[in-house]
Formats: structure tokens, C-alpha cells, sequence
């Protein structure tokens, strides 16, 4: 049996969580299984080699980032390897390069093209568990590239289907899947199993347990997850295709204040100027997601839209840059704005679950900005001061304490 295991920074922010790692990816080498292990990098390393770089300019190319970001999962790797050596255990770690781990040539948001398994494989045979940099990989011009936060999950998906591997388990330092984050709602639930469709859009509006990649590419691909934790043997949240329980209305509610609001104002009302906007951002590599568009008026309209708050530099530059193209009045930004969510596959044959939303919005008195749907989730953006509260009681609304959970 070929097993993918990926662990996350916290996992192995120490000594003490290295060799508690170690001794988990031991026990399933020893029962004769292959292991290969994926790591992120130790603790709080990214974040403190990002504070390093920015002591120099508040804009430091992608390239050296990525030269400079790599650094952290290499450290680790190699940190494990030696610790499952000090067990007696063999071992090897290997950097993307090494693997190799192919991908695009976009610096710090790379999306993986093939990977090599001659190597891994070759590891393998020699009866060693294979120890991968997570969040890397290699450009066609040999420069190492990240693939954005949270990258090393999508690292083990990849990983996982190139390999044809028989489990892919990504440990953090939560027991699976919630319905809401427990240091927001306490009495927070957690999932037994949850849909590849469910967990994408959590994870694309904010759920951090997973990143939205690793599902779109492990539903592509038909890798079975679990999603457990690093620090006991609790059983986690399988995410697969279909579930076995009947779908519940609201799986899950999700929060993201990684957001801003971007208003166009006193545009053309004619055909096609919301393509020359939504071109330029997307040439930009600038994600959009809550779009709304005034009616027009006096031969004008105003468009506003949210992207992620660290691309708001990016986007007010390209649309000053271009505004002779857009022709806008005045272009208007607030970071003060989040996004509250709720999910789930049974919300495609009720009817009434926006209605609910709103009533547990109101009760609290959290006001709405703008709204956005699909099948199986509603998103409202609201004030980021509101975001707590209002997950707490969304969360009340679909999922009292005498909701049946696994």
C-alpha cells in the first residue's frame, strides 16, 4: 500500500512535533506500507522570512521570493529525514528539484504540470520512506517557483495521483472538517464525510483546513482525502465524491476577511465595459468574485466587485493604469469588508435557505453589502467588525445543538 501523507507547519514547528511526526510516518513504514511524507514548512517560518524580505522594499520581485520562501519546506524536509535516521529508519528528502515537480513559470502562484516519479519510485524500491518538499516546484527555466498559501496540500494531491498512491492524508492540528471554525463557534461540529463540491467551496471562501487546489485537483484526479489530526489518532473528515449519509442543508459556514471592495463608479452604460475591466484584472492574474452592477442610469453605471485583499495593490494599479479604456468617474476601495458563507449539496432542492441567512444576519443587526449564489452556497459581504458575530449565528440558525452529526 502506497500511502501520501502531508503535514502542516504547526505539525512540525519543533523538536518535539518533528519527532511526533516521525513516529507516526514509522509506524505505517514499518506495518509495509511506502510512505511518501509531503511538509510545509516548520512553525512560522514563511511568515517570518516574508517580514525578512520586506525589511528591504515593500514590493520584492515574485522570482527572489520564491528563491527565498522555498528555503523553509527544504529545512524541514531534511530536518525529518534526519529524525526518522536517528529512529533507525531510512530516509530521504528531496526538493522539488530533485523530484522534479514541474509547473507553470508564475512566481508565487505556479500551478503544477507534471511531475516526475522516476526518482520517487526509485526510493521507494530501496525500501526508504520519501520525504517531499511541499509548496515548490521547478519553471522551464529551472527556477524554483511556490504555489501560493497553503500550496503544500495541493503538493500531496499531486502527489497522490502521479504516484497512483492507495490514501492521501492531510494532518493538521484540527480532528477533520468543521461545520464552522471552532475558535469562532465553539460548538462547531465535525463532519464525518463531505463532498469534493461541499469542501471546494469551503475552501475557496475561506475554510483554512484544506486549500481550494488540492480539492479541484484531487476531485480531477479521484484522490480520496482525510483530513485528521497530527496530534492524536482521532478519525478525520473523508472528502470524496458522494457521501454516504443524506445531504445535509448546510454543511458548513465560512468566513474570510482576506477581502476587499472595489467600486467602479460612473462607467459607460453600453456593451462591453465590464469586459475590458474583467480582462484587464484576469491578464493581471487578479481572481474577482462578488460582481455587482448598478442599473443604468443618466447613461452611466457603477460596478463593484471583491477580489483578496493582498491583490488590492495590484488591481488599483492596473485600473488606474487603464482607465482610459474604462473611462470611470472615480474608482473607490475598502478593505474593511469580509465574506461570510454558507454551504452545502442539500441547499440545491430546499428552498428558503437565503431567507434563513438573512433572518439570522438581521437578528444580529449585521447589515449586508452584497450578495452572490450558487447551487450550493450563499455569500454575503459584510462589515469586517461584524464577521464573528455572524458566523455564530448563521451557524445557530442551520445547525442547533440537536442537529445529528457523526
Amino acid at each position: 500500500m502506497l500511502v501520501v501523507k502531508k503535514f502542516g507547519g504547526s505539525s512540525v514547528a519543533d523538536k518535539e512535533r518533528i519527532l511526533n511526526v516521525a513516529k507516526r510516518c514509522a509506524e505505517d513504514f514499518q506495518k509495509g506500507n511506502e510512505v511518501v511524507v509531503v511538509l510545509s514548512a516548520m512553525g512560522k517560518t514563511t511568515d517570518g522570512l516574508i517580514s525578512q524580505a520586506l525589511e528591504f522594499t515593500p514590493t520584492p520581485k515574485k522570482r527572489e521570493m520564491d528563491m527565498l520562501l522555498a528555503t523553509g519546506e527544504q529545512v524541514s524536509v531534511a530536518m525529518m529525514a534526519i529524525a526518522l535516521g536517528s529512529m533507525g529508519i531510512p530516509a530521504i528528502s528531496l526538493n522539488a528539484f530533485q523530484v522534479a515537480m514541474h509547473t507553470t513559470s508564475e512566481y508565487s502562484n505556479a500551478r503544477f504540470k507534471r511531475i516526475d516519479t522516476e526518482r520517487i519510485h526509485h526510493e521507494l524500491d530501496a525500501g526508504k520512506i520519501v520525504i517531499v518538499t511541499g509548496f515548490q516546484g521547478i519553471n522551464k527555466y529551472d527556477d524554483l517557483t511556490t504555489l501560493g498559501r497553503g500550496g503544500s496540500d495541493t503538493t500531496a494531491v499531486a502527489l497522490a495521483a502521479a504516484l497512483h498512491a492507495d490514501a492521501c492524508e492531510i494532518y493538521t492540528d484540527v480532528e477533520g472538517v468543521y461545520t464552522a471554525d471552532p475558535r469562532i463557534v465553539p460548538n462547531a461540529r465535525k463532519l464525518k464525510e463531505i463532498t469534493y463540491d461541499e469542501m471546494l467551496e469551503l475552501a475557496t471562501l475561506g475554510a483554512k483546513v484544506l486549500h481550494n487546489r488540492s480539492v479541484e485537483m484531487a476531485k480531477k484526479y479521484g484522490v480520496q482525502l482525510v483530513v485528521r489530526s497530527s496530534l492524536n489518532t482521532a478519525e478525520g473528515t473523508v472528502v470524496k465524491e458522494e457521501t454516504k449519509v443524506e445531504r445535509m442543508l448546510v454543511s458548513g459556514v465560512a468566513s474570510d476577511k482576506n477581502t476587499a471592495r472595489i467600486a467602479i463608479i460612473g462607467v459607460k452604460d453600453e456593451p462591453g465595459v465590464a469586459f475590458r475591466i474583467f480582462q484587464l484584472l484576469a491578464k493581471a492574474n487578479i481572481s474577482v468574485d462578488i460582481i455587482l452592477q448598478s442599473i443604468g442610469r443618466n447613461g452611466t453605471k457603477d460596478i463593484s466587485f471583491t477580489v483578496a485583499k493582498t491583490d488590492l495593490h495590484d488591481a488599483l494599479k492596473v485600473l488606474e493604469e487603464n482607465n482610459a479604456r474604462i473611462g470611470a468617474e472615480k474608482v473607490e476601495a475598502d478593505e474593511n469588508v469580509a465574506k461570510v458563507s454558507v454551504v452545502g449539496a442539500g441547499m440545491q432542492t430546499n428552498a428558503g435557505v437565503a431567507s434563513d441567512m438573512f433572518e439570522a444576519l438581521y437578528n444580529v443587526g449585521v447589515n449586508i453589502r452584497m450578495i452572490a449564489t450558487s447551487d450550493i452556497r450563499i455569500t454575503v459581504l459584510i462589515n469586517e467588525a461584524d464577521v464573528d458575530k455572524a458566523v455564530k449565528a448563521v451557524h445557530d440558525k442551520f445547525m442547533p445543538d440537536n442537529a445529528m452529526f457523526s
